[in-house]
């Protein structure tokens, strides 16, 4: 478990990008975390390290965002209003094709039980008006990164 303190937008899209660079083809990041705990901003970063344009907006009324690269996609979902398979199923979530591109799933605990076990977890908790506090689970994947 790796635990990121920030102060700002910028050092949580800073972190964000870091964890980007490490990204690779068939990662999927579940994101908890309430309503303006910067999900999207986070995302953002992600996308930013992965080498892809940083225009990233939250997906809650597309369900799903799609930012291409030349040689990845990032999917980034909302899952706030889906509340059981069949939902899930309606967005066609499982015909993307995640074993090629990186996936980044907010409201990530309505589908928890669908999620592959390998998941990158990332909780954000709002600390103060700019303070956030990071956590990634990822089984120690990228432990010597921010150590």
């Amino acid at each position: 478990m790796i635990r990121i303190v920030t102060h700002s937008p910028e050092e949580s899209i800073a972190a964000a990008e870091k964890l980007g660079r490490l990204l690779r083809p068939g990662d999927m990041i579940a994101y908890k975390g309430g309503l303006g705990a910067g999900k999207t901003t986070f995302t953002r970063g992600i996308a930013i390290g992965m080498g892809l344009a940083d225009n990233v907006s939250s997906p809650t009324f597309a369900l799903v965002n799609e930012y291409r690269g030349r040689d990845i996609t990032l999917y980034h979902f909302d899952m706030y209003r889906i509340a059981d398979e069949e939902g899930l199923e309606s967005t066609g979530f499982y015909d993307y094709p995640f074993d090629e591109n990186v996936a980044a799933v907010e409201w990530s605990e309505n589908i928890a039980e669908f999620l592959p076990k390998d998941t990158i977890y990332i909780t954000i908790n709002t600390l103060g008006e700019l303070e956030r506090e990071i956590i990634i689970e990822d089984g120690d994947r990228f432990a010597d990164t921010w150590h």
